[in-house]
Parts: C-alpha cells; sequence; structure tokens
C-alpha cells in the first residue's frame, strides 16, 4: 500500500478521495488550511467507515504559501491535488483569480518533484475542455481544450490556464515527476458531514424553492463517489501517466430534466422544485438585471455534451446512475438539515 498526500481533505471530493484511498487499504496525508478542521474531518471520516486513525495524518498547508509543502510531502508516493485556491473576499479580478490557480497548482507539482514523489494527479474540471465552443454537435472528449479567448466565466478560464500550466511543467521541469488529470463534470453526491458544497447548490436550490424555472442549459453531472474512484485509478494505473480523463455519467441533463428527476422520485420532498424550463431569450433578457441568471449567461443555451468513454475504456471506471446520485444528493441534503442554508459560494468545487 501507498502513501498518499492528498490536498484540501476539508473539501467535498477531496474527503471522499480520503475515505476510498483509506477503505483500499492506503496511509493518507491531508492538507488542510486551519487546525480547527481536523476534528471534523475525522468525524466525517469515521462516521463513514471504520479505519485506524494513526492511517490518517492532518498537516496544514495552502496553496498560497511554500510553508508546510516540503514537509508535507515527504515520504509520498502519490499526490492527490484535490485542492483549489479560492479568494473570498469576493471582489477578486480574473487577473487575480488565474494567478493564485496557476500559482497552487505548480506550487504542488514543484514540492512534488523534489521529494521524489511517483505521480500527481490533479483535479482540473470539464470547465477545461467544454467553453468557448460553437459547435456542441458532438461530445467533447479529452482532446478539446477550452477557449479561453472566448466569453467564458473568470473561474472557467482559471481553471484552464492552470491545467495547461501543469502541462507545460510536466513537459520542461518534472524531473520524472508522472502527470495525470481528473476532469469532472458538475460533481454531486451525498455529504460526509454537515458541509454545503458549491456544487450541490442547483439541487439545493430546487428543494428550496429558489429556482420557480430552470435555466435554459444542460451540463454533465457526475457522483463525488465515483469521482474519488476515478481519482484511485488514475494514481494507481501505468496506463493513466500523461492522460487526461473527463468524468461525466452517461449524458449531458439539462436542469430541468434534473428537476423532473427529483420531483418523480422524491414526492413532496421536492415539491418546489420548477415544472418548466425558461425560454432562451427571455433568460438572457432577464440576465442583465438579475444576478443569478448573470452568472450562468455563459452557459445559456449550451448543453456541453462530453464523453467518459476514455475512463471507462482506458481504466475500467463505471460511474453508477446519474439518477440515482440526484436522488442521493437531495436526501443527504434533506438529513443533513442543508437545503435551508444561504451560506456565499466559493468557485472551488463549479466544473
Amino acid at each position: 500500500m501507498a502513501h498518499v498526500l492528498v490536498t484540501g481533505g476539508s473539501g467535498f471530493i477531496a474527503s471522499w478521495c480520503i475515505l476510498e484511498l483509506l477503505q483500499s487499504g492506503h496511509t493518507v496525508r491531508t492538507t488542510v488550511r486551519s487546525a480547527e478542521k481536523e476534528q471534523l474531518l475525522r468525524q466525517q471520516l469515521h462516521a463513514a467507515a471504520d479505519f485506524d486513525d494513526a492511517r490518517l495524518t492532518v498537516v496544514l498547508a495552502d496553496l498560497q504559501s511554500d510553508a508546510g509543502w516540503a514537509d508535507a510531502l515527504t515520504g509520498c508516493d502519490y499526490v492527490l491535488h484535490v485542492a483549489s485556491p479560492t479568494l473570498r473576499s469576493g471582489g477578486a479580478s480574473e487577473e487575480e483569480m488565474i494567478a493564485v490557480a496557476r500559482g497552487g497548482v505548480l506550487r504542488v507539482l514543484s514540492a512534488a518533484r523534489d521529494a521524489g514523489v511517483r505521480r500527481v494527479v490533479l483535479t482540473s474540471a470539464s470547465g477545461a475542455i467544454v467553453y468557448g465552443h460553437k459547435d456542441e454537435s458532438r461530445p467533447f472528449t479529452e482532446e478539446d481544450w477550452t477557449d479561453v479567448t472566448a466569453d467564458i466565466a473568470p473561474y472557467q478560464k482559471s481553471k484552464t490556464l492552470a491545467e495547461r500550466a501543469a502541462w507545460q511543467f510536466i513537459r520542461d521541469e518534472s524531473g520524472g515527476l508522472e502527470l495525470a488529470v481528473v476532469n469532472p463534470t458538475a460533481v454531486i453526491g451525498p455529504l460526509l458531514g454537515p458541509d454545503d458544497p458549491p456544487s450541490l447548490r442547483t439541487i439545493r436550490g430546487m428543494l428550496r424553492g429558489d429556482l420557480p424555472a430552470a435555466p435554459p442549459f444542460g451540463t454533465g453531472w457526475v457522483d463525488v463517489r465515483d469521482v474519488a474512484d476515478l481519482h484511485i485509478r488514475a494514481m494507481i494505473d501505468p496506463a493513466a501517466d500523461g492522460e487526461r480523463f473527463l468524468a461525466i455519467a452517461g449524458r449531458s441533463l439539462r436542469v430541468i430534466e434534473v428537476a423532473r428527476i427529483l420531483r418523480q422520485r422524491l414526492g413532496n420532498e421536492a415539491a418546489k422544485a420548477p415544472t418548466w424550463e425558461m425560454p432562451l431569450l427571455l433568460a438572457r433578457a432577464l440576465s442583465i438585471v438579475n444576478p443569478a441568471l448573470r452568472s450562468l449567461r455563459p452557459q445559456l443555451g449550451h448543453h456541453f455534451p462530453a464523453t467518459s468513454a476514455k475512463a471507462e475504456n482506458l481504466l475500467g471506471w463505471r460511474p453508477r446512475p446519474i439518477e440515482d446520485s440526484i436522488v442521493d444528493t437531495a436526501q443527504s441534503l434533506l438529513a443533513h438539515d442543508a437545503v435551508g442554508r444561504d451560506r456565499s459560494t466559493d468557485s472551488a468545487e463549479r466544473r
């Protein structure tokens, strides 16, 4: 079994990666930005699985600082770089977002190379693949890259440029370090604890009645448990070296389709989910004055088709039916009393 560092251990995807690693017998070290997060993380993991607590070490490190990374990586065979730096002030410019995202990736890669790590698995996003294209007549694949010169959100641009910087580092400065990249679509699935990941905000908003009409777009969706499984496969399979892997369960679903699944499967618990899709012209007009729709303008009218055939064929990855994941997400939000919350949403989990 291997020694694995998982960055950003308190995050939605990272915590499921840690759980998957521990259940597979690996020894895990994970980074958090504040010491207070360690106890809650351990409690959540122990509530989900029985494991030897000595196989999990929690250390402090921040992607915007060099401090702590050399110690965090000492003795590690692999790194799952899941954490994504976020600028929580809310007023960050596009240039700042790009610089922070790129800098965080390069900081981890450099420290991993210097520590003699075998392979880094980077959590990128489908946002580095599917945006800025006019032609959606075929599913996007790992050969595609988001067009950063198009009208796209700063977050997608930062993820694209950060991943490109990672591949450039491997070409120029790797020193033998291997890289594999996972590009998830919209990540949903059950919570490990009473946290509030931004990636669940669409389903949370439907349950809460925040969406009187579904915005007119579609996207890929994938279960966080399957994303964690893909990370582990990309970590240990020799065939994953130098490869990107899109993660989508089945086909792209429009937001209104997700709402229908919730209403059909959950009945009264999803009674506030929208029953109709807003016309595209109306959505575009309202996006001028409505902040929620304004943030969705790059998505309106698109359906971002994608395929995970590469991960399925090369690594044997098999995602669960997305309909089940949608229901599991809603039931978990309800069970953790997370539907009524209205916290500010960071970009770390948006795909």
